[in-house]
C-alpha cells in the first residue's frame, strides 16, 4: 500500500498562486498569465497528479 502524502503545503500555495492570479487579473490584466503556471502545478501537486 502507499502511503498518503501530507498535500496540505500544496493547497496552502495553489489558493497563495490564485490570490495572486485574481488580483493581477483586477489591477494588471495583461500579466495575470505569469501567475498561471503556479496556480497549475500546485494546483496539480496538491491533488496528488504528480
Amino acid at each position: 500500500m502507499e502511503a498518503q502524502k501530507n498535500t496540505k503545503k500544496y493547497w496552502i500555495y495553489c489558493f497563495a498562486w490564485l490570490a495572486i492570479m485574481v488580483t493581477l487579473l483586477v489591477v494588471y490584466r495583461e500579466f495575470f498569465w505569469l501567475a498561471l503556471p503556479g496556480t497549475v502545478t500546485y494546483f496539480a501537486k496538491a491533488m496528488d497528479i504528480f
